[in-house]
């Protein structure tokens, strides 16, 4: 690790004499053209955004050591939960009793966060998705998006969200720097909404998908978890979502955690997903994707959006897995399915210097194996609910 001080972050080269406006990869609105660089001598002040992105790229420095684990995956991605309360009870995410919530004091403040989110950035981490619990349920949510927006060398800031709260605080989000968004949507059907989530407010998702679209977020990403016996028998209704609007419909493998009573049984693969779709468009579309996609993309032939499979369970994309997970409590987690955890929290707080804190990190991601236990063993080994974790 010594020889990795070296190669310390994603820092930006040269004279930067203005702030460049953000842009993102994956389509995300990007804000409106502001003014062109000035002279030397004057205050910095923002680029125009679609040129953010590119400045980025060709002036960063050689990607961090310490956020590179031993098969060679470079982690520029960061997935940080906000809070381990929701105003649902989805069925695949928490135990039907709920969960016993970490008190307040041992959550990660604000500025722990704002602290920790700037120590990856500086590590090469270009990418952030606030998730919780429900993120948009925490009060300063806007302001954590806001002082994000500062961090330079941060290229997209995105959040997960169940869409109950989401129209409301939108517009004051997309000002503060929100660059993506993912919904998740289960069902079109109002009553199995209720029965998935145990609480009402179908309409209010809808309402903030429509919103999403309405202020140009594009493409706005619907995340729906496909069950067995409760909503495979929707998948072409979702799919006919994708016709008139620019979605991506994001269709994932159910998944175990604790507490969500998983068994293969419930679990719809992707290529049985896939065959289904098939049946009624023939002429679907296969997308080239990044590398280090999750997804495996289609479109229907002149439909606006497209759809997407996330293959977790059938066909695990470990190979290429740049992310890594904070937890509300401030564990790192370097794989959603593994149960190894460190306090950056604990460290923070006990006065670790910035340089112990990414060595602790850089420690963890190294221990990062080369991919999950698959499914079975998963489902037998002990680690937290998915609320727990962050989605």
């Amino acid at each position: 690790m010594a020889a990795a001080q070296g190669v310390r972050g994603c820092l930006l080269r040269g004279p930067l004499r203005a702030r460049l406006g953000r842009g993102c990869s994956s389509g995300a609105p990007v804000r409106q053209q502001q003014q062109a660089l000035v002279a030397a001598p004057a205050p910095a002040q923002e680029l125009p955004s679609t040129r953010r992105k590119g400045f980025l790229t060709e002036h960063a420095a050689p990607f961090s050591a310490f956020l590179t684990d031993s098969f060679g995956r470079q982690h520029n991605y960061l997935r940080i939960s906000l809070t381990e309360k929701c105003n649902l009870r989805c069925q695949y995410c928490m135990p039907e009793e709920g969960v016993q919530l970490t008190p307040k004091s041992e959550l990660l403040t604000t500025q722990e966060i704002i602290t920790l989110a700037r120590l990856f950035v500086k590590e090469g981490v270009d990418k952030i998705r606030l998730t919780g619990g429900e993120p948009l349920i925490r009060p300063d949510v806007v302001d954590i998006v806001a002082q994000l927006y500062k961090l330079e060398g941060l290229q997209t800031i995105a959040v997960t969200t169940n869409g109950i709260n989401l129209a409301r605080l939108l517009p004051r989000l997309k000002e503060a720097g929100l660059d993506a968004i993912n919904i998740s949507l289960d069902t079109l059907v109002p009553a199995k909404f209720e029965f998935i989530v145990r609480r009402k407010g179908f309409h209010k998702v809808m309402e903030g998908i429509n919103k999403a679209v309405e202020l140009g977020y594009n493409p706005v990403k619907v995340n729906c978890v496909v069950m067995r016996g409760l909503n495979e028998d929707e998948l072409l209704d979702f799919v006919a979502l994708t016709k008139n609007q620019p979605l991506d419909v994001r269709f994932i493998e159910y998944m175990p955690f604790d507490g969500n009573k998983w068994n293969f049984k419930k679990m719809v693969s992707y290529k049985e997903m896939l065959d289904t779709v098939r049946q009624r468009w023939p002429d679907l579309e296969k997308l080239p994707c990044e590398a280090s996609s999750t997804a495996k993309a289609y479109k229907v032939p002149d439909f606006q959006g497209q759809i997407s499979f996330i293959t977790s369970m059938s066909e695990h994309f470990c190979g290429s897995c740049n992310r890594l997970r904070i937890t509300a409590d401030g564990n790192l987690k370097v794989c959603l399915f593994g149960n190894s955890e460190v306090s950056l929290r604990d460290h923070l707080r006990s006065g670790a210097s910035e340089d112990e804190l990414v060595q602790i990190i850089g420690e963890a991601v190294g221990r990062k194996k080369k991919q999950h236990a698959g499914m079975f063993n998963i489902s037998q080994m002990k680690n937290r609910p998915m609320i727990l974790i962050g989605g």
